[in-house]
């Protein structure tokens, strides 16, 4: 969708520098290749050179009438997501990210049609028709280039259902209706890890922690004042690259200024993290943000060493202590590309239980709910293989040696920043005693453990300085 008057203003701002939106299949076809979907193994030296590293979505894309930036993209479960910003100043030189409001406005509408349409991606006849709703949908939840509503799952799919803007003046356009009953609130503090893990003394173990804080606000009123505040332990590291809904009345320019790209110093601002706003009438998230926590919650070591025929694997996990002993769920996967199906298992575990998949190329560890006291639990196996057929997996940056086990687990009411929501903390200007329920997950994301015996492959290794 384009919005010839954001594109007008859009020149108004950069006069000479302006970088005009190329047409529909020139800008895909630039982004595309940008995001590396096309000539993935061809060197360009616009995308591709060691003084283009692109440490977020924002891209800058290529186009015949110069640079175009900024770009906000990412590709998702095979569905690529993007829009073009508006930038309210000027380009030359480049303003930081963190001044420019529409990245945070633009990412939040992307956000939610990727939560409108990622649900029927595996159905191609619902996916189709979510996406010829999408044009209906936008007219509702960005009118005239400015997102009003990124809740698209809770807007209406028809044109005659559009409801009339709110009578009330003084009612946000975001607040698409009004709530009668008892207020009430319910907020949820949602975690997730990725991790790198090689055991090798020449790499340098990565992980990182994501934070999203979703809200639902059941309140009466036209536009109801709630402030609600994020607190930390003593000495916990703070919340850092804070993005926030734009429904957010007012915040704390230092709180906004914390970036992860920076060394951690004593000025950083380390809370509480307060927040004032009038809520959207469903579901939404309030903000996100990132933290450089310690240690891991899981550390690992894996070793796949090659005898013959066979195939001995050592996996040895330990849960750090720092971190609630309480799983929803957690095991650990441990894939075999391009090899047979597996013919011959014998095994040794310390805790838990081994299961082999259906299509015989992948062990499942169920560790369970809970670690021993000791905290530490580990796998001994010998594999050996029958003939490859076109149904077991192949990975192209797996090959030989070169393995990884990955963790899946769940840890409710637990956050590894600490972070939580004080209950007597939230502030609603509305008559009555409202109900506020607080809760939080630490969920893992992307957690890899590398074998130790083989080198890990380039692609997952940090950029070093």
């Amino acid at each position: 969708r384009r919005y010839p008057t954001v594109e007008l203003r859009a020149e108004t701002f950069n006069s000479s520098t302006h970088v005009p939106i190329p047409s529909d299949s020139a800008f895909l076809k630039a982004l595309l290749l940008e995001l590396r979907l096309v000539d993935e193994h061809v060197f360009v030296e616009q995308r591709d050179t060691c003084t283009h590293i692109n440490h977020s979505s924002v891209h800058s894309v290529s186009t015949s009438a110069g640079e175009l930036w900024p770009v906000l993209a990412f590709h998702k479960s095979g569905l690529i997501y993007a829009c073009v910003p508006l930038v309210e100043g000027t380009l030359e030189p480049r303003p930081p990210l963190l001044t420019v409001s529409g990245l945070s406005q633009g990412l939040a509408l992307l956000l939610g049609i990727m939560d409108y349409v990622s649900p029927s991606r595996k159905n191609e006849a619902e996916l189709n028709a979510k996406v010829g709703q999408l044009r209906n949908l936008l007219i509702q939840a960005c009118p005239l280039g400015t997102p009003l509503n990124t809740n698209i799952r809770s807007l209406n799919g028809s044109l005659e259902d559009i409801q009339e803007m709110p009578v009330d003046k003084d009612q946000p356009a975001w607040r698409s209706s009004t709530y009668k009953g008892k207020p009430q609130v319910n907020v949820c503090i949602t975690e997730k890890v990725k991790c790198m893990q090689y055991d090798q003394r020449d790499v340098v173990d990565t992980w990182q922690v994501y934070g999203a804080v979703n809200c639902k606000c059941d309140i009466e009123g036209s536009a109801p004042n709630v402030t609600l505040s994020l607190s930390l332990p003593t000495n916990a590291p703070p919340l850092q690259d804070i993005v926030v809904h734009h429904c957010v009345t007012s915040v704390d320019p230092a709180m906004l200024l914390s970036t992860s790209a920076e060394p951690l110093h004593d000025s950083v601002y380390n809370g509480p993290y307060k927040f004032p706003f009038i809520p959207p009438s469903d579901s939404f998230d309030l903000c996100y943000y990132t933290s450089q926590v310690p240690v891991p919650p899981i550390l690992g070591c894996y070793q796949l060493v090659e005898e013959g025929s066979q195939i001995k694997i050592t996996v040895n996990l330990k849960l750090h202590e720092s971190i609630k002993n309480s799983f929803e769920y957690c095991e650990a996967r441990i894939p075999f590309f391009n090899r047979g199906p597996i013919a011959q298992l014998e095994y040794k575990v310390s805790y838990g239980q081994l299961d082999l998949s259906r299509e015989k190329s992948l062990l499942v560890w169920v560790i369970g709910q809970k670690f021993p006291k000791s905290l530490e639990v580990s796998l001994t196996g010998t594999v050996s293989f029958g003939t490859a057929g076109k149904e077991h997996p192949t990975d192209y940056v797996c090959t030989g040696n070169t393995a990884y086990v990955k963790l899946y687990f769940r840890i409710p009411d637990f956050t590894l920043t600490g972070c939580y929501v004080d209950q007597h903390s939230v502030q609603i200007f509305v008559p009555g005693k409202p109900k506020i329920t607080a809760s939080r997950e630490l969920i893992s994301s992307d957690y890899y453990i590398w074998n130790s015996k083989a080198p890990a492959p380039m692609v997952y290794k940090p950029l070093l300085d």
